[in-house]
């Protein structure tokens, strides 16, 4: 669990939010950021949330949208293959998401504390894994990963939608 994945445990487009991650303790790591999302998502005032930054982009309150999505789909990812599932899992296309999500007709609040809610539970998730189960390995979307790896994407994956935020949504929005 104290590792770092190596190269060889995913697909190398996860690289680079993988490197978004810090420290080797991941379950303390996703933990923490998860506090770190749910403070930035609350401070955006709901009157931005329908900001988009270029368009064709997808607005605040999407972007968080597709980050709750993605959470649960890479959590689940988790489960199946730490209890073994040799099924190769289902990639899925973010922007066939994002019109179905309904964020756009939900308060920031109601999506940051749903964040928050499934954040929890991928903490949980995490800490039950036993040694084993963070180097089993498994298939997604026709690549083989460990649950090591699919907890530090899920971690890279946040960190790099928080720092999107950040740099072209709330400084362009003039929060």
């Amino acid at each position: 669990m104290n590792r770092r994945p190596q190269i060889s445990e995913y697909a190398p487009f996860h690289q680079g939010y993988i490197a978004l991650v810090p420290g080797s303790d991941i379950v303390k790591t996703v933990e923490a950021e998860g506090s770190r999302a749910v403070a930035l998502f609350e401070s955006v005032p709901e009157e931005q949330g329908s900001y988009r930054y270029a368009p064709g982009k997808w607005t605040v309150k999407e972007v968080i949208g597709h980050v709750i999505d993605t959470e649960r789909i890479q959590a689940y990812r988790a489960l199946r293959i730490a209890r073994n599932d040799k099924t190769n899992l289902p990639g899925f296309e973010q922007d066939d998401y994002i019109p179905f999500s309904n964020s756009n007709n939900r308060l920031i609040a109601d999506l940051a504390e749903e964040f928050a809610s499934v954040r929890r539970a991928s903490v949980l998730l995490l800490k039950s894994f036993d040694e084993d189960a963070w180097s089993r390995k498994g298939f997604a979307n026709n690549f083989e990963l460990t649950v090591r790896a699919i907890a530090y994407i899920l971690a890279g994956h946040e960190l790099h939608h928080r720092k999107a935020l950040r740099e072209k949504y709330l400084t362009a929005a003039t929060i």
